[in-house]
């Protein structure tokens, strides 16, 4: 097969080969650290490169193949770990200067269950400061950029997962998502995204773990990859409990998806499409009633709570990260600091309104859910934004960078996102994908099926033509 054809394998068919000796491990993970190494001063992917290590992990995969011991489901296959978890011995910045040297003793618990399966870890993907932004960028690495178009946005936090992924750097990222933080990097990218039920992965990496709107999830170029590895690292946590009731995750592959008579609701008031976004997601809504859905616009009156949201948002990050200002504020990311300073602002009250709000919202999406298997919208309401349009996203989140994505991590519903087409200016838009709680393979499978509709994993950036 050619570098390309490599490079740009999805996970179940490189683990296939491997298990068949069909693929070395050593030349898969040679491959994709040499693409690492091609694109880092381009699209910057990655705070930290784990070649070395990876390699002799390659090693070791390659000899257990040889010496047909017992494999995991993700034996020899390259992954990208986003730079908030902690990972033993390999530097853990969480994109910031405070953590400039912080060297963590031990791995989080999804990295863990990524080891045991036999995944290789190639490097930390770059994230903004405690990954606070939208939009992956800062004074400890620079920017991330959109490998469709190098003065794009590759979106954030997870920024370097979802850049990653489009690049052909390595096929799976595990990322983690508090307001849209896996899905707008998944689709600014033109990759796949799942931000999981709250708990169906256990997030040990939260500083709240009752008060939690965080999850960590996947992504990759393909569903069918990105129900694999979140079917390998699900599972309940000790130190979770969200994750501690999550029931155990039906096989992606249980059954063919069935789209007969399954009833899905738009939410065409949920975010301000640009044109070319609006056609593209018309398309995969005339593209899921071919398949036999029943597809409706609903027309309920939800309040999205978008001021309380923001609220919750930027009064959060004063609490988790404001005690750093007086150290090291002037290396601190600007905007980071700028919204500690209005988190600030905002008293008591006006957090446990935002937390009721956040209540009201929630029972309004599963009210939904009695009429509705699932609910869609786009994801971005255009394609990846220029840089200079990513100094300040303050403002209201009715209409903001993130609108489409938060309300589903207030309310905790899986939420997947997919490739849906491409603008005008030839950047992908995407389509979201909601479910009810622990419908997680549901929703997967939906996705999979507007994949088969309408293929996109074989579409790559022009510059993967140099790798």
């Amino acid at each position: 097969m050619s570098h390309q054809e490599l490079l740009f394998m999805p996970a179940t068919t490189a683990a296939d080969l491997i298990r068949k000796r069909k693929l070395s491990p050593v030349d898969y993970v040679d491959a994709v650290l040499e693409a690492i190494e091609a694109t880092q001063p381009t699209v910057n992917a990655f705070v930290t490169v784990t070649a070395d290590a990876a390699r002799k992990e390659a090693r070791a995969a390659e000899q257990a193949v040889m010496d047909r011991k017992k494999l995991g489901p993700l034996h020899g296959i390259p992954v990208n770990i986003k730079d908030l978890f902690p990972t033993a011995g390999v530097l853990t910045t969480y994109g910031s200067a405070i953590h400039a040297k912080t060297i963590p003793t031990d791995d989080d618990v999804l990295v863990t269950r990524l080891n045991a399966a036999g995944a290789i870890m190639v490097g930390k993907s770059t994230t903004p400061e405690f990954g606070h932004n939208g939009h992956t960028t800062g004074p400890a690495f620079g920017m991330t950029r959109n490998p469709w178009n190098l003065e794009r946005t590759a979106g954030g936090s997870s920024g370097g997962c979802g850049a990653a992924a489009a690049a052909g750097l390595g096929p799976l990222g595990l990322g983690t998502d508090g307001a849209g933080s896996i899905r707008l990097p998944a689709a600014a990218c033109g990759v796949v995204g799942l931000k999981p039920t709250t708990g169906l992965l256990p997030y040990e990496q939260t500083s709240d773990s009752f008060f939690n709107y965080a999850v960590a999830g996947p992504l990759t170029r393909t569903v069918a990859d990105a129900a694999l590895m979140t079917e390998t690292i699900a599972g309940p946590s000790p130190l979770d409990p969200w994750s501690l009731r999550a029931p155990q995750l039906e096989p992606f592959a249980a059954k063919p998806a069935n789209l007969s008579g399954v009833r899905i609701g738009f939410l065409s008031g949920l975010g301000k499409s640009t044109d070319d976004v609006a056609a593209n997601t018309k398309a995969c809504l005339k593209a899921l009633e071919d398949m036999g859905a029943i597809v409706e616009d609903v027309g309920a009156d939800i309040d999205w709570i978008a001021e309380q949201a923001r609220t919750m948002y930027f009064g959060n990050l004063n609490v988790y990260f404001g005690h750093h200002m007086d150290q090291w504020r002037d290396e601190m990311d600007p905007l980071l600091v700028h919204w500690i300073e209005l988190g600030r602002a905002f008293g008591t009250v006006d957090f446990r309104k935002a937390q009721l709000a956040r209540s009201r919202l929630y029972r309004s999406i599963q009210k939904l859910f009695e009429t509705y298997d699932f609910l869609v919208s786009p994801t971005l309401q255009e394609t990846a934004i220029t840089f200079d349009r990513t100094k300040d996203m303050t403002g209201s989140w009715a209409d903001g960078w993130n609108a489409c994505v938060y309300p589903f991590n207030q309310s905790g519903n899986p939420a997947l996102t997919v490739p849906s087409g491409f603008g005008d200016d030839g950047l992908p838009t995407a389509l979201q994908i909601v479910g009810p709680w622990w419908h997680d393979t549901e929703v997967l499978r939906v996705g999979a099926a507007l994949e088969s509709a309408r293929p996109w994993a074989h579409k790559r950036p022009s510059l993967a033509a140099a790798l």
